[in-house]
């Protein structure tokens, strides 16, 4: 073995020789960003396992799915592991829970996680014991040596400290083969507690001391506070420029004055608004940004017909059934606020932003609230809770959001427009595709502006210009621009975002962004160039397409539905609608049958879906299923509807949802790919939904729908 000293006179090594330090190799999902084992996982020496991620669960599952992925690294027990909610004191910063990337996010990260802590016990036992490494099994968390006597435990090791250092990158995790917990469906962890009414969520939260408040909004879009009266008996306003609340003691109290105080507060008004029916006029004609996304020119052949078609989806409003909450307590060492946020860590800076507060003297924790799958107003209410709480400091104060809060000043889902022109040859064959998206943008979530994106932030005396909404990165899933690459082979492609720069009213995140009204167009269009070249839509849509995994879901669910059953009557129709989520994500195949009356009806719903590793097959079959239901309320019912001066559509008569009543029977195939990534099932299924809808109207009744949402007035100025 040679000598590690050089010799005498060996000459200094040259820097060109030695060269920068190399970086660490990349770790898997979110652990590259947050290396240090011990943020991920705690072992107690009570023979438990907490699993600290930094996403959040708003009803997807994911904790679960954590916890089925830690079970397996560790040979321990399901029962032994539970999921710490997140906060931003300890938990790892994970950025937003969205985008149907946690189990590909989070999911890889703790999965690495716990495969390192392993290998660092079984080192450590292996080293203590004389026992030889690969001598060594774990039984539920107990080291086992050939002989089968336990020769250590990670519960032993718990208090030793191992787990504090960096991820190391060398660790293995098991190959699916070897996994006996994920690829189950293992019970959901949060269900229990609310299937029998445990006080689990964010607005059972009762602190000693509280106060309640509710906010007073101004009555339209930019109006502001003129004159008030006096505090009710029993209440406390809080002022800040337009910023209006009251603070009793109980809830009902602060209802009641708040009404009392709406009544007799006086605002200066104006319109601001444009007239809904000229909403796609102007976003043509600006101002906007326009931004190329693909530009690939096709092989100049002259096309035998073109098809010019234009679709628009309005505004959408989240319209969670239960409203938004926090809870803020202000103290000397700072703020200390709990939200049912998708991004905890973005809400303390934009927090820290609009109250001109250090973020370090934040701390946001995650309970569970109302969900969303978007950006609703759980951010916003957050803000409200921390003014008020500022203005009455030690006391602990609890906001919640009236129903008009909800569907009238919560962000919405952007209006969008979009044109697509086809050129085929004579037989249907795609030369070229032309896609242009006008509308604004997709996000306004905290942490994306210099300013804060945070409602009140505008209504202060020294107030915040609200930013204009933008669009994520193309790499990110894209916003405007999501789904809009067709998965087909199309010869020629164009695609361009037209970002509208006006904000009539507040867009951010809504459930696939806009994929919904990307895949719509897209699938239509497909639809009828299959038809007008006389071809079978599968069968044209299959041979556009080379991905053989987009192939699989589609042969599924064709295969699943079967053919349409003899004599269905008249008005009923079936329609078949196709997507990649992102482009990256999952793939997803949807047959509709929907029965057209006097309102349109979706029957049933059949779909296929193919997201690599499954971690809980039963929670992302309900989550494929939630989010086509979802998509049916989306195509047949809602619209934001507005006057010139605020949001009309803020009850329940004027935006309707789906009822229980008329949720379509819905049958889920998730196709098995155990040893590919896990890729997300959240939203995978809303873009082909609708569209599948769509297809589906026009087999029923030959009209091609291109403005949602499906009602009577839209299929009838469509036949118009």
């Amino acid at each position: 073995m040679s000598s590690a000293r050089p010799a005498p006179d060996a000459a200094p090594p040259r820097s060109a020789d030695v060269g920068p330090p190399s970086a660490p190799p990349r770790l898997p999902g979110s652990l590259e960003a947050n290396r240090r084992l011990s943020q991920w996982l705690r072992l107690l020496p009570e023979g438990r396992v907490v699993v600290t991620p930094g996403k959040v669960e708003i009803g997807q599952g994911i904790l679960t799915a954590l916890a089925q992925i830690a079970a397996d690294e560790l040979d321990v027990d399901f029962a032994r592991i539970s999921v710490e909610a997140a906060a931003t004191d300890h938990s790892p910063n994970e950025g937003v829970t969205s985008g149907s990337r946690s189990v590909q996010d989070s999911g890889l990260a703790v999965r690495h996680a716990c495969a390192a802590a392993r290998a660092i016990h079984l080192g450590v036992v292996a080293q203590r014991s004389g026992v030889p490494l690969e001598s060594l099994r774990v039984e539920d968390g107990t080291f086992i040596g050939p002989d089968g006597r336990a020769v250590g435990s990670y519960w032993r090791e718990a208090a030793s400290g191992l787990l504090e250092c960096d991820t190391p990158h060398d660790v293995a995790p098991k190959p699916a083969a070897a996994r006996r917990v994920a690829g189950t469906a293992a019970p959901r962890l949060d269900l229990p507690d609310k299937v029998f009414g445990a006080p689990r969520f964010l607005h059972d939260m009762r602190l000693p001391g509280m106060m309640f408040a509710r906010i007073i909004r101004p009555p339209s879009r930019e109006a502001r506070l003129e004159a008030l009266p006096e505090a009710p008996a029993g209440a406390r306003l809080v002022v800040d420029g337009s910023f209006l609340a009251v603070v009793c003691a109980t809830e009902a109290e602060a209802a009641g004055a708040a009404t009392r105080v709406a009544a007799r507060a006086r605002w200066a008004e104006r319109d601001t608004l444009p007239p809904a029916p000229e909403l796609a006029d102007r976003f043509r004609a600006g101002p906007v940004e326009t931004t190329p996304i693909a530009d690939r020119p096709g092989a100049g052949a002259a096309p035998a017909r073109t098809l010019r078609a234009t679709f628009f989806r309005p505004y959408m409003a989240h319209a969670s059934i239960g409203t938004c909450c926090a809870v803020a307590r202000w103290s000397e060492a700072g703020l200390e606020v709990w939200s049912h946020s998708q991004s905890i860590f973005a809400l303390r800076r934009d927090l820290g932003l609009a109250l001109r507060l250090p973020a370090e003297r934040i701390v946001v924790h995650h309970r569970e609230g109302a969900g969303c799958y978007g950006h609703n107003g759980a951010d916003d209410v957050a803000l409200d809770a921390a003014l008020v709480a500022r203005a009455t400091p030690g006391r602990p104060v609890r906001v919640q959001w009236s129903r008009e809060d909800e569907l009238g000043w919560a962000p919405f889902g952007a209006a969008n427009l979009v044109t697509v022109e086809a050129e085929v040859a004579e037989d249907g064959t795609l030369l070229s595709w032309t896609h242009d998206i006008y509308g604004n943008g997709h996000l306004s979530r905290p942490g994306f502006s210099e300013t804060p994106s945070l409602l009140a932030a505008s209504h202060l005396a020294v107030p915040f210009p609200a930013p204009v909404a933008l669009n994520p990165a193309p790499a990110g899933g894209g916003g405007a621009d999501r789904n809009a690459m067709p998965a087909y082979r199309t010869g020629g492609l164009s695609v361009r975002v037209h970002r509208w720069l006006e904000m009539p009213l507040r867009t951010s995140s809504f459930r696939a962004l806009g994929a919904m009204a990307n895949v719509l167009a897209i699938e239509s269009v497909m639809d009828e160039l299959a038809l007008a070249a006389g071809r079978d839509p599968v069968a044209y849509r299959l041979a556009h397409l080379d991905d053989p995994r987009a192939r699989a879901v589609i042969e599924a669910v064709v295969a699943m539905a079967g053919p349409p059953p003899g004599g269905r009557g008249e008005g009923v129709g079936r329609g078949l609608a196709f997507a990649r989520y992102k482009g990256s994500g999952a793939w997803c195949a949807v047959v509709a049958e929907v029965e057209a009356e006097e309102r349109v009806r979706v029957r049933r719903l059949w779909i296929a879906a193919d997201a690599g590793e499954v971690v809980n097959p039963e929670g992302a079959a309900h989550q494929i299923e939630g989010g086509a239901v979802q998509a049916v309320s989306i195509a047949l019912k809602e619209e934001v509807t507005f006057d010139g001066r605020g949001v009309t559509s803020n009850s329940w008569d004027t935006y309707p949802i789906l009822r229980f009543s008329e949720v379509p029977a819905v049958s889920v195939q998730l196709l098995p790919r155990p040893e590919a990534p896990p890729l997300g099932t959240g939203e995978c299924a809303t873009g082909p939904t609708v569209a599948a809808i769509s297809n589906a109207i026009h087999d029923a009744l030959g009209v091609r729908v291109r403005t949602l949402p499906f009602t009577p007035d839209n299929i009838a100025q469509a036949m118009g």
